[in-house]
């Protein structure tokens, strides 16, 4: 008798599936069995490690930045301390509603719409991807004690403290100072910026960008130990390095003379800039541009975006116009002109030019300011009165021998002046092979031609410069033809006030001049400034101190005339210099002279109160001797 498959007995049936279940245990048991020993003896050491990660936080102490201080240890730039709300974007949810919820209600905590926070993070991320981003500074504390006791619904959101520029005088200097700002992938790709991070603060203008080296500190770490929470424990400070502070730089600027300077401006209204100078060794005493601007604001959370509608404001206030304006110079540019006539023997001292009120050469006629025509004249009263046919015809006699542009080209006219903050542009000196080539590729419409040299004789054509390259010129007229470094870093020193280190740049060349050429142009200046017939007589005539000055009235396709002014003083022996341009401010006596003698007055204060307390005792003494 033979059994069916389903006649089997039910025994038989279990055991079979008693075993199949028990091989498959044993298989998952073999499989965790290795996991176990993959996870505790191959990957151990590394699992290890990661829970005690898991374990400590680390955290960079940002280090402050020195100080900037005048010549005289006044403070121009400090810090002071703010409570930033900051945003760790890796650590968002990865869930887009979570991540919303969470963007929206940190929004709420920093009175932030959602689209406001989302474009802070892009821009943020922009400039240093990966770093943590700055919503919103000076968070108070009960923002603080909130978010501390909200953490796990706020991921990645922390409020530091931070370091941040301080400008106790507002817009002071502020062309000069510059500002600061979160370095870029750009920048971090730069040799001198290696070791830094995302985030990280370094100068960007002027001297915060000159001298950041100097100034940016060494940053400092704390480690902690953290529960499962990531709270730190009782006692659970592991290591900490204090921050090294940035070292202070002290600048050459004179306090009263950057003052004064900046009100003359102001009170002007108009756009200019201005620059006081040693004439012997660089140092810059002051040195502003009107419009300016407020540093403070150029600091984060402003955008960028925000800094760029600045750049390309109408008013440019970020624009330095004493370094990095191009502009004719009017007859400020006359004693150029005057040193290479007298220097290459066109003319001596003593040679008299005929002016009829006009030099014509065919049908273009050049005429002096006002239709004057004052007969034959020598260089002293030439310069005196600002005499253009005179220079007119100077430049007309060197325009085939490029003696002009050699001579402006020593002096500093179209290149890089050596000041230690940066500077984009270095003008322009026209000359015959730079307007010939312009021609031979279709770019003017006709080649160089002597009333190029005529107008350059004045200040005027194509010629594109700036108050610093003149007070350089004027310079090595006062001091026998050195051309010095202009700069406005006196000294680095440590918070103890120690000098670590000077700077005395080296002149940057020295001009052969003859001391009869520069005595005979000083005593036209001097003249100019304060001679019965001197255009800035009606300002300087009465000014205490002997001074030699040039007013300049430059033309500008566009815009209504441009004041200019340059003195040297004292004279006959220069201590200083000072330029002064106005944009649209009329003759270099309505707006740039007036200025200049604000400028001066400031310089020579103490001078002129001593001076004016002993003529006060003098006068006294004689009225006793009389009674």
């Amino acid at each position: 008798m033979y059994l069916r498959n389903d006649d089997r007995p039910q025994g038989s049936r279990l055991s079979l599936r008693v075993a199949v279940l028990g091989g498959v245990a044993v298989a998952l048991f073999g499989v965790l069995f290795f996991r176990l020993w993959n996870l505790q003896v191959l990957d151990g050491g590394k699992y290890l490690a990661e829970a005690k990660n898991n374990r400590t936080r680390e955290f960079k102490v940002i280090a402050p930045r020195g100080d900037i201080l005048d010549r005289e240890g006044n403070v121009i730039v400090d810090n002071r301390t703010s409570l930033a709300l900051q945003l760790n974007t890796t650590k968002l949810p990865e869930d887009q509603v979570e991540e919303r919820e969470e963007l929206e209600r940190l929004g709420e905590l920093a009175h932030m719409s959602l689209p406001k926070v989302r474009k802070a993070i892009k821009e943020g991320e922009e400039v240093a991807a990966g770093a943590p981003v700055t919503l919103r500074q000076d968070v108070g504390f009960y923002l603080i004690a909130y978010i501390e006791e909200h953490q796990r619904e706020f991921p990645g959101v922390a409020v530091q403290r931070v370091f941040v520029r301080h400008y106790p005088d507002g817009t002071f200097a502020a062309h000069v100072v510059g500002s600061v700002g979160e370095i870029n992938e750009e920048e971090l790709e730069e040799p001198e910026y290696k070791g830094l991070e995302p985030g990280d603060e370094i100068g960007k203008g002027g001297v915060e960008y000159t001298y950041d080296k100097f100034l940016r500190g060494q940053p400092g770490l704390e480690k902690i130990q953290v529960n499962a929470l990531g709270q730190p424990t009782p006692g659970g400070q592991l290591v900490s390095k204090a921050p090294t502070p940035g070292e202070n730089v002290k600048l050459t600027i004179d306090p009263e003379v950057q003052a004064a300077g900046e009100s003359a401006l102001a009170s002007q209204g108009l756009p200019g800039g201005f620059i006081t100078m040693d004439v012997h060794n660089g140092q810059i005493l002051g040195l502003g541009s009107f419009p300016t601007f407020e540093p403070a604001d150029l600091t984060p959370p402003m955008s960028q975006a925000e800094v760029n509608a600045l750049y390309r404001s109408e008013l440019a206030p970020l624009a330095n116009r004493t370094t990095e304006g191009l502009y004719p110079t009017g007859s400020t540019f006359k004693i150029i002109t005057a040193l290479a006539a007298l220097e290459n023997h066109v003319i001596t001292p003593n040679t008299v030019i005929n002016d009829p009120g006009q030099l014509c050469l065919g049908e273009e006629c050049f005429q002096n300011a006002e239709g004057a025509a004052y007969g034959p004249l020598s260089l002293v009263p030439a310069l005196e009165v600002s005499d253009d046919v005179f220079f007119y015809t100077l430049g007309l006699d060197m325009w085939k021998t490029n003696d002009l542009q050699n001579w402006a080209h020593k002096l500093g006219i179209g290149r890089a002046s050596g000041i230690d903050i940066p500077v984009n542009t270095d003008g322009l000196l026209p000359t015959k092979k730079w307007r010939d080539d312009l021609f031979a590729e279709g770019e003017t419409e006709r080649p160089w031609s002597s009333g190029d040299n005529i107008q350059l004789a004045t200040g005027q054509g194509d010629l594109q410069s700036n108050p610093l390259q003149m007070a350089i010129a004027y310079a090595a007229l006062g001091n026998d033809g050195t051309i010095v470094t202009p700069h406005l870093a006196m000294e680095v020193e440590d918070a103890a006030g120690r000098v670590l280190e000077e700077f005395d740049p080296k002149p940057q060349r020295k001009i052969k001049m003859n001391a009869g050429t520069r005595s005979v142009i000083m005593e036209g200046l001097h003249q100019a400034a304060q001679g019965p017939g001197g255009t800035s007589e009606p300002i300087f005539g009465s000014f205490p101190i002997p001074v030699a000055g040039k007013t300049g009235t430059a033309e500008r396709p566009g815009h209504a005339d441009q004041s200019w002014y340059c003195v040297l003083a004292p004279y006959p022996d220069p201590k200083i210099v000072t330029c002064v341009t106005i944009e649209e401010g009329g003759f270099g006596a309505q707006a740039a002279a007036p200025a200049a003698h604000t400028i001066l007055e400031a310089y020579f204060h103490d001078r002129i109160a001593a001076e004016s307390r002993a003529e006060g005792e003098g006068e006294e003494g004689g009225e006793a001797e009389i009674e």
